[in-house]
This record gives C-alpha cells, structure tokens and sequence, in this order.
C-alpha cells in the first residue's frame, strides 16, 4: 500500500509471474506516483522522474526485518532506474542490460 511516497509492501516469499516483469516496467513508467495500485515501480518511477525531470536529489529508504525482501527490492528498484536510463537514451525498455546495469546489479 501506498502512504504518500511510501510504499510499504510485504515479502510473499514465493514468485508471482509477470509482476516485476518488462510489461510491468512499461506501464508504471508512463503514470505517475498513485495513478496505479501500489508497487516499487511507481516509487522507482517517480524518484526517476524527480531527478531528471525537476533535477531534484533522490533518496530511497529500505527498511525491514531480516527476511523481509530488502536486497530484492533493491535489485528491482535498481533494475528499474537502469531500464529508464536506457529508454531515455532511446533503448527499448525491453532491450538487454549493459555491462555497467550487470555490474550495479551484481553488487
């Protein structure tokens, strides 16, 4: 759920097919924060917006207990910002990643 810009959301603890996929990525980049249910994308998609669109700074908090899914959504929000970047430089969202997404991603 949504709190403002705070997504709090819960570790299912199992896959859910098609809900951080490419087609996800593409729809919660074109509406803004709160126009689409709840999800890191939305947050991801605005702390994108916010820094190359108003040139604002942006900072994203991930907090949770042990187990909680902290390390995977920081891989989704990363692959997300990675996947605008892309776009923003005329790369399909769908196209494969480059070396230096691999190796953020890695880390």
């Amino acid at each position: 759920t949504n709190i403002g810009s705070i997504l709090a959301s819960v570790n299912p603890y199992r896959a859910i097919p098609g809900l951080y996929g490419v087609d996800a990525m593409e729809l919660y980049r074109q509406h803004r924060l709160g126009e689409l249910p709840p999800h890191i994308f939305a947050t991801a998609n605005e702390c994108y917006c916010c820094l190359w669109k108003r040139h604002d700074s942006q900072c994203v908090l991930i907090s949770g207990e042990s187990g909680a899914g902290k390390t995977e959504s920081t891989k989704l929000l990363l692959k997300f910002l990675s996947a605008m970047s892309q776009t923003s430089l005329g790369a399909p969202v769908s196209e494969k990643s480059t070396q230096v997404e691999e190796a953020i991603l890695e880390s």
